[in-house]
């Protein structure tokens, strides 16, 4: 939505960083760290809200739905935040059997990343922030 604060951040900002957590132990995270435009362009935000609609129910909506998406995406005023990548830091899985184990984890098995390097799959996004990327 155009008036929330994040939507404000990323058109004054251009950037965003994005956590992915994995949801089992032992836990793993991708932190990605992206330039960011909003798009209003209405076309591009419904045909996206018709997309998340679709995975999050499970099945495609209908074409029959985009009236009422519009309707909506006007009411509420949204719009699409457009992120590219540009550094991407990672804590690959970690294979613990107890909870005290973790003292005998290698601290320096943090990875990082330039775009375009595969890394450990994750499996759900968990948090999104505007910001700039943190300094060393």
């Amino acid at each position: 939505m155009a008036g929330r604060g994040k939507t404000k951040a990323v058109a004054r900002d251009g950037k965003v960083s994005l956590c992915v957590l994995d949801e089992q132990w032992p836990f793993a995270y991708l932190q990605v760290y992206a330039d960011a435009t909003v798009e209003r362009d209405r076309d591009l935000v419904v045909d996206v809200m018709m997309a998340v609609a679709g995975r999050m129910s499970g099945q495609p909506l209908g074409e029959e739905a985009r009236p009422f998406v519009e309707v909506m995406a006007e009411q509420e005023d949204r719009v699409v935040v457009r992120c590219r990548p540009y550094e991407t830091f990672a804590q690959p899985p970690r294979h613990l059997h107890r909870n005290d184990q973790d003292e005998q984890i290698n601290p320096l098995g943090i990875g990082h990343r330039p775009v375009g390097h595969s890394g450990p799959g994750m499996s759900s996004a968990t948090s999104c922030s505007s910001g700039e990327r943190p300094r060393a």
